[in-house]
């Protein structure tokens, strides 16, 4: 009996060693502040298609979309879709009281899209086979 348990016992450090090896060859992203107070700019900055929206933040989030749309495109509708929450999500949460407005209000990510970047937001249209991109936002 005591050989099977030193045999156990030696399985499981090589295990936590080979697990905590991994972890740290393993890039972690950066992790984001789930609120991350916008700069005084972006508070001052607004525009008139999404008044409480900077023209910063707007633009950020026109960036944030055409940076996936190749993902989009590989990926197709069904993947795509929890891609566009995930980058609505994160661009909410940097623009602090964004989050709170897109909460309330789905369509704010169409007006900002609508008025910053048409061809951008055409083209998640199309590739996320959507309507609007309200649509593809799911419990934001």
């Amino acid at each position: 009996m005591p050989n099977r348990r030193t045999r156990f016992a030696w399985l499981a450090v090589a295990a936590l060693a080979l697990t905590a090896a991994c972890e740290s060859q393993t890039p972690q992203p950066p992790s984001t502040p789930s609120s991350v107070a916008p700069s005084p700019e972006a508070r001052t900055t607004t525009n008139r298609a999404t008044p409480g929206v900077s023209d910063e933040a707007a633009q950020n989030l026109c960036s944030s979309i055409q940076a996936e749309l190749s993902n989009w495109r590989v990926q197709g509708p069904t993947l795509g879709k929890p891609g566009l929450n995930i980058v609505v999500q994160t661009w909410a949460a940097q623009n602090g009281l964004v989050n709170i407005e897109v909460l309330r209000n789905r369509g704010l990510v169409d007006t900002i899209t609508i008025a910053h970047c048409p061809d951008v937001r055409q083209e998640a249209l199309e590739l996320l086979e959507i309507p609007d991109l309200a649509s593809g936002l799911v419990g934001i």
